[in-house]
């Protein structure tokens, strides 16, 4: 059951799976999401991938989650996703039935050409199936390459014998009449693997935003209009104001609602209201699993709080992680922290020494632009992954990370996630 901030009376809401492909795979896949439980799926069909983007800006506010039918149309639309999302695979079981149909239809499956498909993994098939790999010739997608470019690549290929294999409706769409060509459609199981795959990431965040924040207010004593203040920055927060104890006040509210209020936990303007006409103004907000280790956490929050001024706002979550989200009576603003953040700010703001800040700086000028794994900081710093993988955690919580896709694996395993840093 999942529930979310801000709906009352309900027993539980559905994920809103946004589906996105051409009209047939669309309806393939949608089918086969709605068979899972609390699922609920909207359709986003196009004429053209080029179309992806614009369908995931206009349609953002109404989905928890993307799926996308395929590669193409999940990486055109990168820029625009804000929900988890994911695409449906189209190599080792896909890829060997349609070999088997072109088999039966009596063509030569050792001249092909293929698109979108990385060599690798095509020749990975290939290999494990004893199908020679001599005459094979795949062109991977990759930003930059057109759907007109595929074309001119199967039908230079068909010049020379090939037989055409596709992953891509308009090219299918283009070459049909022309050349022999199949289209590749996502199997059964792969589109069971990707919804999967796709509701345990959303599941853990819709859990994440629904989850109980406690968020410990203190101010100068004798503070004129306290009591009002902090119930109207509640009320901002979808949430509910009390007293806690004799000069502190509690706020409860929701990750999500707080997450929304403070551009991610990288800023704290309900500090800056609150603080304006005091001299002083401490908030502290725990972020746990429960009611009694979020007010565990908030109290751990507003102690660090104090040890940064007067004024001051600080987010403590689980495995010893504070974030500083704004301390001075004048914040550096986000915008110029992001900029141009220093290496003391940063290491502040994430607990992390300032020599591993400045470590991670160096390796993001000379890193590849497409981003970062896990298994890369891990090398870099000499650490675990799942160290690495908490660094990464902090730096995201704090604004100085965000995600930009996921990296393909050759071999067997899930995805890697690519980071961005801003360090």
């Amino acid at each position: 059951m999942l529930f979310r901030p801000g709906q009352k009376g309900a027993a539980h809401v559905d994920i809103v799976v946004g589906v996105v492909g051409p009209h047939d795979l669309v309806a393939d896949v949608a089918t086969i999401c709605e068979q899972q439980p609390s699922v609920r799926v909207e359709r986003f069909a196009y004429a053209h991938e080029s179309e992806a983007p614009a369908i995931v800006e206009a349609n953002t506010r109404l989905v928890d989650a993307w799926l996308f039918t395929g590669v193409i149309p999940y990486t055109l639309a990168a820029e625009q996703l804000q929900r988890p999302a994911g695409y449906v695979d189209y190599t080792g079981a896909t890829l060997l039935n349609a070999l088997v149909r072109l088999l039966r239809e009596g063509h030569d499956i050792t001249r092909l050409s293929i698109d979108t498909l990385a060599a690798a993994e095509v020749n990975a098939v290939f290999t494990e199936a004893d199908i020679p790999t001599d005459n094979l010739s795949a062109l991977a997608f990759r930003p930059g390459v057109t759907s007109e470019k595929l074309v001119r690549f199967h039908r230079k290929n068909a010049a020379a014998g090939s037989v055409a294999i596709t992953c891509v409706s308009s090219v299918y769409s283009e070459l049909r009449e022309d050349i022999t060509i199949l289209r590749l459609v996502p199997s059964w199981h792969s589109i069971q693997t990707s919804i999967r795959q796709l509701l345990l990431v959303t599941t853990n965040q819709v859990q994440e935003e629904s989850q109980v924040v406690l968020g410990i207010v203190e101010a100068a004593p004798g503070s004129p209009e306290l009591d009002g203040d902090v119930a109207a920055e509640a009320a901002a927060l979808a949430g509910t104001a009390a007293r806690y104890g004799d000069a502190q006040r509690l706020i409860v509210t929701t990750r999500g609602q707080l997450s929304a209020a403070t551009d991610q936990l990288t800023s704290a303007p309900l500090l800056r209201r609150l603080a304006a006409g005091r001299s002083e103004a401490r908030i502290g907000f725990g972020l746990g699993r429960t009611v009694a280790e979020s007010e565990v956490l908030a109290r751990r929050a507003i102690a660090r709080a104090r040890t940064h001024g007067p004024v001051s706002a600080v987010a403590s979550f689980r495995h010893d992680i504070d974030i500083l989200l704004e301390a001075g009576p004048e914040p550096t603003s986000v915008q110029s922290a992001r900029q141009q953040p220093s290496i003391g700010v940063i290491a502040a703001r994430v607990g992390l020494s300032v020599q591993t800040v400045q470590r991670l700086r160096d390796f993001v000028a000379s890193a590849d632009e497409q981003g970062l794994t896990t298994r890369d900081i891990a090398a870099e710093l000499g650490v675990q992954q799942r160290t690495a993988r908490r660094i990464l955690q902090r730096l995201e919580l704090a604004g100085f990370a965000e995600r930009t896709g996921h990296l393909s694996l050759v071999s067997a395993g899930r995805p890697l996630t690519l980071y961005r840093l801003r360090v």
